[in-house]
């Protein structure tokens, strides 16, 4: 079995941390941390992401719920974030897309060749 589609978004925030020093090292693939905010007093259910130690921004609002949960309890080895799209013509809220996956258990073995 491979890894399972579980959402996609634009970083919410973008603007307002860490991302324009470190877009130019931000490419379709990398992987991203994510983090619950339980203390975050501007959304109960705040889920930032990180690349290394950069704070990029959020999970958007509307998408955050379902994954903050499983982040709280503590399974974040569940999720795999990476960035899907890159465009730096866009609006800072959208040039970064992301998409997070569900891992896999057991992922399926590719056949040797």
């Amino acid at each position: 079995m491979d890894d399972r589609h579980f959402s996609h978004f634009h970083i919410a925030g973008f603007t307002y941390y860490d991302g324009s020093e470190v877009f130019y090292k931000l490419k379709i693939g990398t992987v991203l941390k994510l983090v619950a905010e339980p203390e975050n007093q501007f959304d109960p259910y705040a889920t930032a992401i990180y690349f290394q130690d950069h704070k990029l921004g959020y999970i958007p609002r509307d998408q955050n719920k379902e994954i903050y949960k499983f982040l709280l309890l503590g399974h974040s080895d569940i999720f795999i974030a990476r960035i899907n799209s890159v465009v730096e013509s866009e609006n800072p809220e959208r040039q970064i897309g992301v998409i997070v996956k569900i891992k896999a258990k057991n992922p399926a073995k590719k056949p040797v060749k």
